[in-house]
């Protein structure tokens, strides 16, 4: 399912480039709300994946649009003297599934302890290649909420676990109190990750698959960390636009 990994390094200045390519899926979130044509709800218990503590859910009060942004919104509630957290996580299964491209994304994360928002991708048909983590995974981009001048797109696949990982530290500014933009470009022979147009890394792996975006916000988790308590609620991630742009000449 994937070839070899290779890794440019962390200095690479390669501008991302459009050419060849055309918009195939778009959402601006200008709306009133979420247009579930595009997106569909993943509903989870805490704990599901990583140990971490929110739920997940359809609540407005966790997913919803305003002012020309998505907004995935953490949580905390007091239920009985004992603390509970809920957040979103949405994906394109069954609404948009593709292979190859450049996937590209608009954010600024929150900020905060145990904070972990994601753009990432798992394949549309997992049970074909097997459980994660033979299926594969691809994490775009992850911002740890207690580390927000670091952004980190990671891959991972095989039995057992492998997994490849290439970061980017901003040395002006943060990815929490401004927008960047995070593009992936998949092509047959390889995959390159880039923030704000330029390219952080490129890769030799290349899933043969299609698959569907997804954007979720863990909240304390075994990656990014714990004692999310003492953070002031609610904390939200913002999403400007999510964007697909498939070559012309129509990898498959």
């Amino acid at each position: 399912v994937f070839s070899a990994f290779g890794c440019a390094g962390f200095s690479a200045q390669e501008k991302i480039s459009y050419e060849g390519y055309s918009l195939k899926f778009e959402d601006n979130f200008d709306g009133s709300k979420l247009d579930t044509k595009k997106w569909g709800f993943e509903f989870h218990e805490p704990g599901w994946v990583n140990n971490e503590l929110q739920s997940y859910d359809d609540s407005k009060e966790n997913t919803y649009v305003k002012d020309g942004n998505l907004v995935i919104q953490a949580l905390e509630k007091n239920n009985g003297g004992k603390k509970t957290y809920t957040s979103g996580r949405i994906n394109t299964l069954g609404k948009f599934e593709a292979k190859y491209g450049i996937f590209e994304a608009r954010l600024k994360v929150p900020q905060g302890q145990g904070f972990l928002p994601a753009f990432w991708m798992m394949p549309a048909n997992e049970q074909i290649y097997g459980q994660w983590p033979l299926c594969g995974e691809i994490d775009i981009m992850e911002v740890l909420g207690n580390d927000i001048k670091k952004s980190y797109s990671t891959l991972h696949f095989g039995e057992p676990h492998t997994q490849k990982q290439v970061f980017k530290t901003l040395k002006k500014g943060d990815f929490a109190n401004e927008f960047h933009t995070y593009a992936f470009d998949w092509r047959p022979e390889g995959i390159t990750f880039y923030v704000d147009g330029r390219e952080v890394a490129e890769t030799e792996e290349s899933p043969r698959y299609r698959m569907c975006m997804i954007l979720s916000m863990y909240i304390n988790s075994d990656f990014s960390g714990w004692d999310c308590s003492e953070n002031e609620y609610p904390i939200e991630w913002l999403i400007d636009y999510v964007r697909v742009y498939k070559d012309i000449n129509g990898y498959e």
